[in-house]
């Protein structure tokens, strides 16, 4: 078995995450990177930058136009980032 990020090799009862680069080796994890998100969501989150990131384009217009649901869905959002609820626009949850 191979890290889909480094490619470094990995023997099959190893954790969930590659010992060479840290990258999550479940197959429901994304390849973007949850500390990039909570950044932009803490810093951009009332212009939904954050949603852009991880691939959801149509939520993030929505929150663009209306300033995050004025802060509250920046804020729900952040949050279910940093619980590692938050999922990108093909449903991989944001764990690395």
């Amino acid at each position: 078995m191979f890290c889909p990020q480094c490619g470094h090799e990995i023997q099959e009862s190893a954790a969930q995450f590659c010992p060479e680069c840290g990258a999550s080796l479940s197959k429901n994890a994304s390849s973007k990177s949850k500390i990039v998100a909570i950044l932009l969501c803490f810093f951009l989150g009332c212009l939904g930058i954050h949603r852009f990131y991880v691939g959801k384009v149509g939520t993030g217009i929505l929150q663009l136009l209306t300033f995050g649901g004025i802060g509250i869905w920046a804020l729900i959002d952040l949050i279910m980032l940093i619980l590692e609820k938050f999922t990108d626009g093909e449903g991989r949850l944001l764990l690395n």
